[in-house]
Parts: structure tokens; sequence; C-alpha cells
């Protein structure tokens, strides 16, 4: 392995590891709707459990407020009842095959422990970053005693690996910082 080969893996693992914060900042709700917060919700469908969103047309209606059109009628109850008993605290409203779901206002006091999962997330994909870091350190290291590299290059190595992970890092601030912002705006 060539020390492109372990800089560009390292790289590619790393811009998973912020992809995967993304998307896991994106679920957390901020008042305002958007339809990606019902993803995960699943519902029974013929036995089997599927996301809302293959069920179901998901969209807004105003800032506050997602709309729910159920493609099957008698999907209409369980369709409320999974987004009614989900983690995601939201009270929906059945009108025949429409189900509407206000999103409701944050206290101060919700915030402030919306904020503290964002900061427990962005934590999580930095401790991802430092272990790809080491394993691509491990990786040279193993390189140096076979051999194959010299310590010049090693060492090389190394800085360049610190480079992406300092980068990587500072990527994953900014986002939790941006989406704790969004959460306490009002």
């Amino acid at each position: 392995m060539s020390l492109s080969e372990i800089r560009n893996s390292a790289d590619a693992r790393m811009a998973k590891s912020v992809e995967s914060l993304k998307a896991g900042l994106a679920k957390i709700r901020t008042g305002r709707a958007h339809t990606g917060i019902l993803d995960h919700v699943m519902v029974e469908y013929y036995g089997s459990p599927v996301p809302v969103s293959q069920v179901a047309n998901v969209n807004l209606l105003d800032a506050r407020t997602i709309s729910v059109q159920v493609w099957e009628k008698t999907m209409a109850g369980p369709v409320e009842k999974a987004i009614r008993e989900s983690d995601l605290g939201l009270n929906p409203i059945a009108m025949g095959d429409n189900i509407r779901v206000p999103m409701p206002a944050l206290t101060e006091e919700r915030r402030r422990d919306l904020t503290k999962v964002v900061r427990g997330e962005g934590e999580d994909a930095k401790v991802a970053v430092r272990n790809l870091r080491r394993e691509a350190n491990e990786t040279l290291k193993k390189l140096l005693k076979d051999k194959e590299i010299s310590e010049d290059e090693e060492r090389r190595g190394q800085d360049e690996v610190q480079k992406l992970t300092d980068r990587y890092v500072a990527e994953i601030d900014k986002l939790v910082s941006q989406k704790e912002a969004e959460i306490m705006t009002v």
C-alpha cells in the first residue's frame, strides 16, 4: 500500500464520517417542519415495518406543519399511530386519508437539551475521525517496520493524515455550531 493510497483511504472514510454526522443532525428537529423528520418513523404495512414515505406522500403545508397523504385509506390509522408513538413528540391530526402533523414550538429547556445532543453527535464524529487517523498511522508504522517506506516518508505520511484530521474536525465543529445556532433561534 502506498502513501497516497493510505491518505486517499483515510480521506474517503473521514468524509463518510462527516456525511453520517450531517444525516444525524438532519434528524434533530429545530421547531421548523421538514419532511425528513419522518424518515425513520416505521409503520406496519402488510406485516412488515416500512418508512412512512413508502405508504404516503409527505409534504410541507407551511413552516410548522407537515402533511401526510396516505395512498390507501386503511393506512391512515396505522400511520397516525406510528407518528404519535415515535420518539419525536409529535401529535398528528387525522382528517380522512390526510394527516396533519403540527410541529410544536420548542421550550428553552428543550432547546438546551437538543444542543447537548448535537454536541454529543459532533463528539462521536470526531472520535470516528481520530480512530481513522490512528488506523492510518498504524498502517504507516507497519510499512516502516516492513522496510517498505523510509522514516521520512512515514513522517510525511503522518503529517498529511494529521492535516486531514484537522480539516475534518474543523468541518465537524462548523456543522455542530451551525446546528446549535439553528436550534437556539426562536
